[in-house]
This record gives structure tokens, sequence and C-alpha cells, in this order.
């Protein structure tokens, strides 16, 4: 814990942000982490709580108590310390302490009747220090296992196990079809919410460990229609796979975007959020791209009201679109939780983002009927689109009569989540499927993350669908021991 009474005396501090006339002019990220000093005073506001509900509402099981006592305490030795801590269950902190939730702090004993322990900004001002202070090292294996694990997709799931599986001393090599690695971290997450050099360092980590990243490859195949970012120059079957390795874990993306078929859908300026967002993330990183889709001067209505739905407002507000709307299908939500009724779960309210601050007008409870085409030069495009409010009892969706509208729109994004993992790579091979398309893989310690095909194990969205990335990294690190037993019989990676 903290201070005995710190709870009592210091009140929660967020982190800085650039002002929003500054960050939308760059890609940059513009959250700055907090201060010694400031860590030291969120650190003290940790209590004595007895359970630490934080702990377990973490997917990852950080210790979180420990380090943000460590913090509070605030020597040099004591920070280094706290990232050791945080490693132990968290390969990559520096990804979660920018892009995470943090259902932690909904955790919170704190935050029955205050405001919790800013948990992510504590967590964030540690691995930037151990970044600034060289404590970030590479860890290679005393001894190698003489096995070999290939690794198919480089998002925060392959990354997390191709690192745990490294260090257990296995020769691992990470495929990717795209040219670089992160998978979503790097071609999903827009770089003002994390910058790419952050998944770079860790790869070059990585590689000083031993791990092989092969960009550029498919293992599988990809349908034709697919809208999916894909730079592959090669192929890879999985017989090649399973021939040369002796063991293969699938964790790709959840990358197959929901889709919205209503008349118009075929029209020009009409996209999925998965072609517009990897697009501008290319550019950043200094790619060609053709045609890239633009928000410039445009009315932009992205339909979708989560997280992804969001990094497409604040791309298009870069752009310097017109302007930007934003819709929702559920009804608002209350803007304060019942915190005596859900605590300590994660609450459904009212979530402003930084993206939604910088301009956006939000609408909810309102259902697409059409997409408007154009006339004339604009013969082929969307122009508007027709509306409905709709009103929710019971589960059910009815429209509300009389309230049809139309709206100008000269660019559509839909952010209306993601059903299951792209391509054929399960089909490749010859994985069983859930109900819901993921690869058919339970999670108990015994047998876990195992297919129904030999030596085949499967992680992350590719197992549990569109998930948060703490949950991909959690997915990894369990999915990494599930093979260091099936390989060596026993295994003392974490679970």
């Amino acid at each position: 814990m903290g201070k005995v009474t710190g709870f009592l005396e210091y009140e929660r501090l967020e982190e800085g942000y650039e002002p929003v006339q500054v960050r939308v002019k760059n890609w940059k990220e513009f959250v700055s982490s907090l201060g010694a000093e400031q860590a030291k005073q969120q650190g003290a506001r940790c209590m004595d709580c007895g359970t630490p509900f934080c702990t377990s509402g973490c997917p990852v099981n950080n210790i979180i108590p420990d380090f943000n006592d460590l913090v509070y305490r605030g020597s040099a030795a004591d920070w280094r310390a706290a990232i050791d801590v945080l490693h132990q269950t968290n390969n990559f902190p520096e990804f979660t302490g920018r892009v995470c939730p943090a259902p932690c702090e909904a955790a919170c004993t704190l935050n029955v009747n205050d405001d919790p322990v800013g948990i992510k900004s504590i967590e964030h001002a540690i691995i930037d220090r151990a970044w600034a202070e060289g404590w970030v090292k590479p860890m290679p294996p005393a001894a190698k296992s003489g096995r070999k694990v290939a690794v198919v997709g480089s998002g925060p799931a392959g990354l997390a196990a191709a690192q745990q599986l490294a260090r257990a001393g296995h020769a691992v090599t990470v495929f990717e079809k795209n040219g670089r690695i992160g998978g979503l971290l790097r071609y999903g997450i827009p770089d003002f919410k994390m910058e790419k050099s952050h998944i770079d360092r860790r790869i070059e980590q990585m590689k000083a460990e031993g791990v092989v990243f092969r960009t550029g490859v498919l293992v599988g195949a990809m349908p034709k229609d697919s809208k999916v970012t894909n730079d592959a120059k090669e192929t890879a079957s999985a017989e090649q796979l399973r021939a040369e390795f002796d063991a293969v874990l699938l964790t790709g993306g959840a990358e197959a975007s929901r889709d919205l078929p209503v008349p118009g859908r075929e029209l020009d300026g009409v996209h999925f959020a998965m072609e517009f967002l990897p697009q501008q993330n290319k550019v950043v990183a200094g790619d060609k791209v053709k045609g890239q889709i633009r928000a410039d001067g445009k009315h932009v209505i992205v339909i979708g009201g989560g997280d992804t739905g969001s990094d497409c407002v604040g791309t298009s507000n870069r752009h310097g679109a017109a302007s930007v709307t934003q819709f929702e299908l559920l009804p608002m939500p209350p803007e304060q939780e019942d915190k005596p009724l859900v605590w300590p779960y994660w609450p459904v309210k009212l979530r402003t983002s930084s993206s939604h601050e910088e301009g956006c007008e939000r609408t909810f409870a309102i259902a697409t009927k059409e997409f408007i085409a154009g006339n004339g030069k604009d013969k082929g495009r969307v122009v508007g689109l027709r509306t409905v409010q709709v009103q929710w009892a019971g589960g059910k969706m009815t429209e509300v009569a009389g309230t049809e509208k139309e709206w100008k729109a000269d660019l559509v994004l839909l952010a209306m989540g993601f059903v299951s993992p792209v391509g054929t790579v399960l089909e490749a091979f010859g994985v069983e499927k859930d109900p819901r398309g993921n690869a058919k893989a339970h999670t108990e310690a015994e047998g876990g993350y195992r297919t129904n095909v030999d030596k085949v194990f499967a992680a992350g969205d590719m197992r549990r669908g569109q998930s948060l990335v703490v949950w991909a990294i959690r997915e990894g690190r369990q999915a990494a021991r599930a093979v260091d037993e099936f390989l060596t019989g026993s295994s003392t990676l974490p679970r």
C-alpha cells in the first residue's frame, strides 16, 4: 500500500494533455506521463484494502499494490524494483499504460465512493522511466531447448507468447503478413495514441533474446474480397509450418469487420474503419499508400460508438474534416454508474475520449437505413445517408415512427466491431471453430490453448474474439506456458 492516510489527503491526479489546437496538427502522442513526485502522490492514495480487487480486475493480474507502494517510497532503487514487479505479469506495460481502458481502476476499492487510484498513470510512469534509465534489457535464455516454435501473428498476443517462449529457451519464429511487426498495435491504433517506436524497441529487445521475425509472409490464404491490410510477398502453408516446427501458435487478430448490408453499401466513400486507419499509420511510418482514404474537407460519419470509432474521429479531425458525427445504435448510457450495484466490475457508462473532445457530434439510439448516392459528378459516390431513431425494450430494438432523417456525408466509416479472425488460416490448419468463428480451445491449465490439431495452439483474438490489448497479452503468456509444457513436459513460465 501507499501512505496509510494518503487516500484521505490526496486527490486523484490526471496525466497532462496537449491543447486540442496543438495536438490535432500532428500524429504524435499528446499525453504526458506523471513526474516522479506526482506519481509518488498518486501511489500514496493506494489503500491497505485487504483484498486488492484491482489485481483481480486486471486481466494480466498486475501486482498493483506492490508497485504503487514502491513508487510512493520513491528512491531510485524502489523505482527499479517497481519495473521488475510490473514485468513479472506484463511483458509490455508501455502498450497497456497508453491504450488500456484500465479495468483495474474500475475495481479499485477506493472507487466505491471516491475517484480510484490512477493505476494506469503509475504504470505509464514506471515503464517510461525504466526505458529512460536503461533498466529494460534483453533476457536471453541460459540454455537452448532445441525445440522450434512458430507464432503466426505479431500483435500483442503473438509478441507476448514469443518473448516468453524465447526466454524458456525455444527457437521462436514470428510470421506476420504485413511489412512491419505489431499486428493491430501497429496498424489499428493511431500514432497519436501510441507511437510505434514503442513496438520497435521491444522488437530489438526480442531479437536480442533470439526471436526471429519474418514479415510479408501470409500463412494460409486471404479471401479475394478481403479489405484487411496485407503486404504479403510470400506464403507459407500449414503443412510447411507443422513439418518444420515442433509447435505452432496461432495469434492473429479478429480483423473481419462487422458489415452494414443496407442499400447503397457498395457506393464509393463507404469504408470499413480498418481500411481507413491502417493507411494513415502506414503514411506516418513513411510508407507510400496509393489512393489513401482521406477526410480532408469532408463531412464524415462514423458508424459505431466504440474505441475504433473514436480512433476514426481523431484521425478525421487530424485530416481536417469539415465535420465529424458518430452514430451509436444503443441508447446513451448514464454519465455516472451506480457504483454500489456494479463495483468491482467494468461499468457501462458514458465515456468521452480525447478524440471526442477534439470535435465530434455524437448521436445515440440511431440506425442507418440507406446510403444515398450522388448525381452527376458524384454518381456512384455516397453523398448522404438516411437514419431512423430506435428504442430498446426487453433487449429488442424497434424503430420510432416519424424520426427519419437525412444526413450529409462524403465519407462513411464502419466501426461496428469485429466478428472473427480474417482469412483462412484456421481452415488451412483444419482447426475446429466455436460458434462465433474463432479457434476452439479452452484455457484450463491442463491442455489449455490447444486446438483439435496436433501441435497447433491458438490464443488472443484468434481464440477469444475481439478484445483488449491487455487480454491479448494475458492469453499470449498463458499460451506460451501451455506450449512450453507440451514441448518439455513441464514449465517454469508464469501462467
